[in-house]
């Protein structure tokens, strides 16, 4: 991988693209298989698929979520609360993969 650029990481999806997809990959999988898969899939594919991840300096990344995430789900019956935890825990796994794939962690 070419050495990461803060500047460039402003337009991420056409310099850093296939990084991005690698750090999501990673972190679904390994909810994938640490929780119950259909939450898990869910997350990834109707709150994740519309996050943003940005660059913080000094090596970290943060992972914006879309508004109202919980009402985002469909298809899948869980308690607010389980959910919120379950998300929080891929957020945070999302960026540790995008602080590893960079090579900050």
């Amino acid at each position: 991988m070419a050495e990461f650029d803060p500047e460039k990481f402003e337009d991420k999806y056409a310099n850093y693209f296939p990084e991005l997809q690698q750090a999501y990959k990673n972190a679904f999988n390994r909810m994938n298989d640490r929780y119950d898969s259909e939450l898990v899939h869910a997350i990834d594919q109707q709150v994740l698929n519309e996050s943003e991840p940005f660059y913080e300096g000094d090596g970290e990344f943060r992972v914006e979520l879309p508004d109202d995430p919980y009402d985002r789900v469909t298809g899948v019956l869980v308690e607010e609360e389980r959910f919120e935890e379950v998300l929080e825990i891929h957020v945070e796994e999302i960026e540790r993969e995008l602080e590893r794939v960079f090579e900050f962690g």
